[in-house]
């Protein structure tokens, strides 16, 4: 007998059925359900629609009804209704339509704006109307709620396994299962030496970066197992990527550790799931030493430490970063002091090799501003490697070990306080939780204020348990004899292995990075470094800044002085062989010579020694034949007679004579007062004038 809600007007347009299966494993071992879904065509030809016109959409085969996005089938059918083709929608149930209550609850909209009807095993449906819309409401939310309810089982299933460290996750390359479930070490040797060598460079070398760069350049390549495809399981090689790397060393399952939650599922707005990575003291279940690993849980964490602190380097707030090959004591280990921002280095040549200067440019770089401060590295360097080999002495160690175990035994009187204060909170717990177990269920007004009050017992012994466990894990750890004899021995050791040439910069910053915190500078009329020692405790340095070049190149007024006076008798050359006789030297720490000498004299307007002879009334050769009527030759002549004094000659042979103030001539012959006849020469070289 036809339904009375089926009109002409459903029959006149097509009916659509919907067949959906979850998984192609339930398409291929479920294959009553899909008869079933099929065989509802036949009770839509009973209803009255030609078979032509029913039109079976089955291309969701193998899909979850969870959400509508990658579903087409369930896109075309809602496209139909939309379109008021569709007189009737069939499916098995509701389940079969969809999991989901904002797609069940559109569908029931557009087919009741279209007065389209819906079918299932049960029956037919008018969403047009309130009973059925009611209905079939009801049946949305139940099939919802039966997704859920089957993915809290298994889930609830993943867990309990989980929290046993029983759960068979897919183990990374280097890992297999054995026949008797436990994990183990790849057999193949090759696989472990690579994966050995990973962790090996990476503690070496301190950088996921130069991991990668080492393994290629050495030509190593790193093995992978292939997770899906025909080929799945198979062990092929590829060269070394950074995310491989970095795969690797973020994977607790080579520390030989189970962890379960390291990721949270989130779903976007347009479909599929997003996954969100966890911080470690946030992973859900984490068994150490559960099997056998490449490293320690010990160097994981070390590890996953040096990684953070290392990608901090790229991030808004950066204060460190991995150790580089230049000669900068302090990088990524510096403040501003001005700004607090994380200063970076430059380097210049400085006689020849590479000079650090730590500059503060996050003002310029992020807002545009000025720099705010550069303070050079050669001046404080030096400083901080001092006082780094003044601090590791014996007796500095003696000191700090003393004051360790004092604050070991001061831990040992708080932790036995905490540990009465977790016992306490606890009994009162239990005694909340015995008096609400007797109290009379229907005694509401009493069981509500018990209940509150037990809750609140255990809100205050969860917060004192979660405070004990994060002090313990921050008080110091005990130090036995034989480690403080190893302290001792490396504070013998250390100002002679940080003052060797063949230590590596970079190791020599892996020390000191081990030693200090962080480092401060100010640069103000001196230079202030304030050092924050990874025990918490600070040191101050007040440095002097360094003289500018201009100031080292200017010369010392002694020097000056001491060139002015010898140019009273001495030449440029003669100066600079005193001058480098006594010792003296330029700036450079080079020697004076002629040109440095005739320098000083331009730069300080200083008269030459020629100047000086001529402001003295010293005459050139030319004058003094000028002033007696004689040829130059006979100027000479009187000069090696003695007559007259050359006091000055420079390279171009002018000299400077000095002629006596009671020199005469007597008979056209110069003369002195009872000057020898023998002293005067009466020949004279013709100069084509009356000889004198």
């Amino acid at each position: 007998m036809p339904d009375l809600k089926v009109t002409a007007d459903h029959l006149r347009r097509d009916a659509y059925l919907y067949i959906r299966q979850s998984t192609l494993r339930q398409v291929a071992e479920n294959g009553e359900s899909t008869q079933r879904q099929y065989a509802l065509r036949h009770r839509a030809i009973a209803a009255g629609w030609p078979a032509e016109r029913v039109h079976v959409i089955d291309c969701d085969l193998g899909k979850s009804g969870s959400s509508a996005v990658a579903r087409d089938g369930f896109q075309e059918l809602v496209s139909e209704v939309a379109l008021a083709k569709a007189g009737i929608v069939m499916g098995l149930e509701v389940s079969r339509l969809a999991r989901n209550s904002s797609d069940w609850h559109r569908l029931l909209e557009l087919c009741a704006l279209t007065s389209t009807l819906i079918l299932d095993e049960d029956g037919i449906y008018d969403p047009a109307s309130f009973n059925d819309r009611l209905l079939l409401g009801l049946k949305g939310t139940m099939s919802e709620a039966e997704l859920h309810f089957l993915k809290a089982r298994m889930r609830g299933g993943q867990l309990n396994k989980a929290s046993r460290g029983e759960l068979q996750l897919a183990p990374p390359v280097g890992l297999v299962y054995l026949p008797d479930g436990s994990l183990a070490l790849d057999p193949d040797t090759e696989v472990q030496a690579a994966l050995r060598l990973v962790f090996t460079t990476f503690e070496r070398l301190g950088s996921a970066t130069r991991t990668v760069k080492f393994l290629r350049h050495e030509g190593i390549q790193l093995p992978r197992r292939l997770r899906k495809g025909p080929r799945k399981g198979e062990l092929l090689w590829a060269p070394a990527m950074h995310s491989r790397i970095l795969q690797i060393l973020h994977n607790p399952r080579y520390a030989g550790a189970f962890v379960y939650g390291r990721t949270r599922g989130r779903r976007r707005p347009g479909g599929g799931v997003s996954q969100i990575k966890l911080d470690m003291a946030e992973w859900q279940f984490v068994i150490p030493d559960i099997h056998l690993g490449y490293i320690d849980w010990e160097r994981f964490k070390a590890n996953q430490e040096r990684l953070a602190n290392n990608a901090q380097a790229f991030g808004i707030q950066r204060r460190a970063g991995p150790v580089r090959e230049g000669s900068a004591l302090l990088q990524g280990r510096v403040l501003c002091g001005l700004c607090g921002e994380r200063m970076g280095v430059h380097y210049s040549q400085e006689h020849g090799r590479p000079v650090p200067t730590y500059i503060c440019q996050e003002t310029a770089t992020r807002r545009g501003g000025k720099l705010c401060q550069s303070v050079p590295g050669k001046v404080v360097d030096p400083a901080v490697g001092a006082l780094l080999v003044e601090l590791m002495t014996p007796m500095t160690l003696e000191v700090t070990l003393a004051v360790q175990r004092e604050l070991e035994a001061r831990a040992a009187e708080t932790d036995k306080l905490r540990r009465h204060h977790i016992e306490r909170t606890r009994y009162d717990a239990e005694l909340a939780r015995r008096r609400y177990m007797k109290v009379d269920p229907d005694n509401r007004l009493v069981a509500d204020s018990l209940e509150a009050e037990w809750n609140e017992t255990l809100r205050l012994h969860t917060d004192a348990v979660e405070d004990y466990e994060r002090r313990a894990a921050e008080d110091a750890a005990t130090l036995d004899a034989k480690m403080q004899q190893r302290i001792h021995a490396l504070a013998d050791q250390f100002p002679r292995v940080w003052n060797d040439s063949r230590v590596d910069m970079r190791d020599r910053k892996r020390i000191f990075r081990l030693l200090v915190a962080d480092v401060t500078l100010i640069k103000a009329e001196t230079i202030i470094v304030n050092l924050r020692l990874s025990g918490g405790a600070t040191r101050t340095l007040t440095l002097e800044r360094p003289v500018p070049i201009a100031q080292i190149r200017k010369l010392k007024p002694n020097l000056v002085a001491e060139v002015d006076r010898l140019l009273g008798r001495h030449c440029d050359r003669e100066i600079a062989d005193i001058l480098n006789e006594r010792g003296l030297r330029t700036w450079e720490g080079k020697p004076f010579d002629l040109k440095k000498i005739a320098f000083i004299r331009a730069a300080y307007n200083l008269p030459s020694r020629r100047q000086r002879l001529r402001d003295r009334g010293m005459l050139t050769t030319a004058e003094v034949a000028e002033r007696f009527a004689i040829a130059e030759t006979t100027v000479h002549q009187w000069g090696r007679q003695e007559l007259i004094t050359k006091v000055y000659s420079d390279n171009l042979n002018r000299g400077l004579w000095d002629i006596p103030s009671d020199l005469q001539i007597i008979k056209g012959r110069p003369g002195r007062n009872a000057i020898p006849a023998s002293r005067i020469s009466t020949t004279v070289p013709s100069t084509g004038q009356d000889s004198l």
